[in-house]
């Protein structure tokens, strides 16, 4: 990429609809697919699209973020230009308060992109799972002489009241947002689809300066980017949709169609998870030319022990992370993360076992999402008994059992039989 580039990630949700997960750690610290944290999609995307120069604007329960952050993502590049920096918020506004909205999270500091002084800034969420090559989209904003370019994605027309919706000509030009509305106007040429707004944002640099300082002195404005400022340019400036099922992936087979997931609810986040078991996921761990990068831990190997008749550690169309031991029992169609171990006798199914889990003997897991450090006692049952489960745990309406982290075994003993 030849062009300055400034990346900033908006990583300040609290994801309420992820809790209990999100008790303890924004959303974008959320762990995933057995290794990684959401937070890791996005800052792979810029590395992987040749942006190095990147600010996470941190906010709510933002501990285990930063250290995520401090731990996996930081290097020492030759050049100035090449960092990941985690920016908790500075309390600049002048009523010295959190940050009221996407823009004002950028506006707070405007410093920051009036130093680095790049072409363009990306502005992406760290909210979702995707893969997208976002050399691709600056290219398309660059070749529009944009002022602003939307990441859009195709849904049904039948979901039209659950996202933002961008109203676009054919040549891509925004026309209108409509927030949620379930009569928003189909895409181009596709009448039973709509353009979906993604959230992320290619910024000419001049244009972001100027639109931030006229919204920070609008009093009616709630300061956001997808409800204030981008619904006032539509139709009168050039702004564009860049169509995401066009974004193309080095690595990834021909024809493959580009992955992303709102995994903003647990039922949403477990069955994201449950996408990797298959034979061939729609997400792609294992291109080598698109790595998913994270922390690096000094774990040792998996391990699966015994092999007698009744004890043997197996697992089956599962993900098992580094450093779990499976100690003659079984795993299947689950995601393990690093450290789990499961004893004899233990099965678990369908489930989501976080890092340094420890999983009893004959114990019983089912449809479950265990967060870390739960121990679950010889012979408990959980995700077999709806009303048992939630006098103790959380459960879905879907019926999946979600069990808190930093419990002793003492906590979940009842659970036995």
């Amino acid at each position: 990429m030849r062009i300055r580039v400034l990346g900033i990630v908006l990583a300040g949700g609290k994801g309420t609809r992820l809790y209990p997960l999100t008790k303890e750690r924004a959303k974008p610290a959320v762990p995933f697919g057995g290794k990684y944290r959401i937070v890791d999609f996005v800052l792979s995307n810029f590395i992987n699209s040749g942006i190095y120069s990147i600010y996470v604007l941190t906010q709510f329960r933002s501990q285990s973020l930063l250290q995520h952050l401090n731990e996996g993502w930081q290097f020492a590049g030759l050049l100035k230009n090449q960092f990941v920096i985690p920016v908790p918020a500075q309390m600049r506004s002048a009523g010295e308060t959190w940050y009221q909205g996407t823009a004002d999270a950028i506006y707070q500091n405007i410093n920051l992109v009036e130093q680095a002084d790049p072409r363009v800034v990306a502005i992406f969420g760290a909210d979702h799972v995707y893969r997208m090559n976002v050399a691709a989209m600056i290219e398309a904003h660059m070749h529009r002489n944009a002022e602003v370019t939307v990441a859009a994605i195709p849904a049904p027309r039948s979901q039209a009241a659950e996202f933002g919706v961008i109203e676009a000509a054919e040549d891509g030009r925004i026309l209108a947002f409509h927030e949620k509305n379930p009569n928003a106007p189909a895409m181009p040429r596709d009448a039973q689809r709509v353009y979906a707004s993604m959230g992320n944002y290619i910024f000419s640099t001049r244009t972001l300066l100027r639109l931030l300082h006229d919204d920070a002195a609008n009093s009616a404005s709630s300061h956001d980017f997808g409800h204030d400022i981008l619904p006032r340019l539509a139709g009168k400036m050039a702004i564009y949709a860049y169509d995401f099922q066009t974004n193309r992936i080095p690595g990834e087979a021909s024809g493959a169609v580009p992955y992303w997931r709102d995994v903003g609810t647990i039922d949403a986040y477990y069955q994201a998870n449950m996408d990797l078991r298959s034979v061939s996921p729609a997400l792609n761990l294992y291109n080598r030319q698109w790595p998913l990068r994270t922390t690096s831990y000094p774990d040792p190997p998996a391990k699966f022990a015994f092999d007698d008749e009744g004890r043997r550690g197996q697992a089956i169309d599962s993900i098992v992370a580094s450093g779990s031991i499976l100690s003659g029992g079984v795993v299947r169609n689950s995601v393990l993360a690093r450290g789990v171990k499961v004893h004899t006798g233990a099965v678990v199914e369908d489930s989501i076992i976080l890092d340094n889990c420890d999983i009893g003997r004959r114990a019983l897991v089912r449809r479950a999402i265990l967060d870390k450090n739960v121990r679950v006692p010889e012979d408990a049952r959980i995700g077999c008994d709806p009303e048992r489960d939630r006098r103790y745990h959380h459960v879905t309406e879907s019926g999946i059992v979600v069990v808190e982290g930093n419990r002793s075994p003492v906590d979940i003993s009842d659970l036995s039989v």
